[in-house]
């Protein structure tokens, strides 16, 4: 009776939680130059509510099953052999690029000094594991248009210490992954793929992170799934999927779930390191690791987010679409384009006011944003340029021309899923009305 009463309680509260949803939502419609319109932002609707309500019934505060089957399916979806959940996407890429570092790869590990390629105008976080594992970023520019480098420029920028190439598809637009993919092959390098702004986006019809050794996804909040704060990481090595799960975990050598014991039937019967046989195997640490896990709490809201990655996807696109075409033709704007041969779901709309404009950046990034239109720069433009890396060993490969054009004339708008018709026409029409101003 205890039991059934509890069940019914519990089905209270989640249906209360349902009506709770509806009644906070406050859509008095949008307001053109009142409304904000933002560059991106989560989409949550009651059923993400109730998926936090009921975990936070079940007081698993820490990883457990929700987190084990998140981590199955998206594997699935990638067509990964494994995914480990972090605490966010900046994490995951911290445990992809040293987990090549580790004693498991043998020769084949990374040690300092050893070269890793990446792009000079991307997010600190693709670059910044390459400097803390003591490694030398190797900086390839960019297209204008689609703000990836090109498998030409990579392959130009391999040198004798080149060990490993890291880098992001631009807001959601694949880089030539499958050339990249064929050349790392090609000179025994390893491949880190940050799939954070591309869950969905597919090259040659394959999706993006499926072609690195590793992968790497973020679920804050601006990205295509959330979890709140939260990131994976993906292989189908399993070698590799071991040393992330240990680095993540403390580097402990034990790989029993949290509240389990004994999974290898052995854990009284190691003997590791200058340890006495028998250490008890749940505190052997193999790794000088971490501790970069995720609770199912957020879990459990990636597994309803999960539900809808489809539609999310489908609206960036049909978003982009629409606000690309709305703005074709408008003079003194570079617009964004798809990477040849594939089918990006975008992060963001990516314009590039032409250094000869009537106009600055500034001035229309200012404008939008007085009409509460939410504008964001291509991140922190040429790297090179940031205070946290002038000083740190690095090489760069050609010149960094179309970076340092992005670091001074790039901007992004938004295409997530939260924006209706009326607010992507409402931004195509005040880009439009600056240009006729000021043009």
């Amino acid at each position: 009776m205890s039991d059934h009463r509890t069940s019914d309680h519990r089905a209270l509260v989640l249906d209360e939680t349902r009506k709770y949803h509806l009644e906070v939502q406050n859509d008095g419609g949008f307001v053109p130059g009142v409304t904000e319109i933002w560059p991106s932002g989560a989409v949550l609707d009651a059923e993400d509510r109730v998926a936090l309500v009921e975990a936070a019934l079940d007081l698993r505060i820490a990883a457990g099953d929700r987190s084990r089957r998140f981590e199955a399916r998206f594997a699935r979806l990638l067509k990964r052999r494994k995914a480990h959940l972090t605490n966010s996407g900046s994490s995951a890429n911290l445990l992809a690029l040293t987990s090549l570092t580790s004693h498991v790869l043998g020769d084949r590990r990374l040690k300092p000094g050893d070269e890793v390629i990446t792009v000079a105008a991307g997010f600190p976080t693709t670059v910044n594991p390459i400097v803390q594992n003591g490694l030398v970023p190797v900086f390839v520019d960019v297209e204008l248009g689609t703000y990836n480098t090109t498998a030409d420029r990579v392959a130009a920028a391999i040198g004798p210490r080149t060990r490993a190439i890291m880098i992001a598809h631009a807001l959601g637009n694949p880089f030539e992954v499958a050339e990249v993919a064929q050349l790392a092959r090609e000179h025994d390098l390893f491949l880190v793929e940050d799939n954070c702004d591309a869950v969905g986006s597919t090259y040659d019809g394959r999706l993006t992170g499926t072609f690195g050794d590793l992968t790497t996804v973020s679920f804050y909040p601006a990205h295509h799934l959330t979890m709140g704060e939260g990131g994976c990481v993906l292989t189908s090595d399993l070698k590799l999927a071991r040393v992330v799960e240990s680095l993540r975990d403390w580097g402990r050598d034990c790989w029993c779930e949290p509240g389990k014991n004994n999974t290898c039937f052995k854990r009284f019967d190691y003997q590791m390191g200058k340890l006495p046989h028998g250490y008890d195997h749940k505190y052997i640490f193999s790794h000088v690791g971490y501790n970069l896990k995720a609770t199912d709490l957020q879990a459990a809201l990636g597994l309803t987010q999960l539900d809808k990655l489809d539609d999310f996807c489908a609206a960036r696109r049909r978003n982009w679409r629409r606000l690309r075409e709305a703005l074709d033709g408008v003079p003194h704007l570079l617009l964004p384009e798809a990477t040849p041969r594939s089918d990006p779901s975008w992060f963001g709309f990516v314009i590039t006011v032409d250094p000869g404009a009537p106009f600055s950046r500034a001035a229309l990034v200012d404008f939008l944003e007085g009409r509460k239109i939410g504008t964001r720069r291509l991140f922190a433009g040429n790297l090179t340029r940031q205070p946290a890396y002038v000083d740190r060993p690095h090489r760069v490969v050609g010149e960094l021309t179309n970076s340092d054009i992005v670091t001074e004339q790039t901007f992004w708008v938004g295409v997530y899923p939260g924006l209706t018709d009326e607010m992507i026409d409402y931004v195509a029409a005040s880009v439009k009305e600056f240009v006729r101003r000021n043009g």
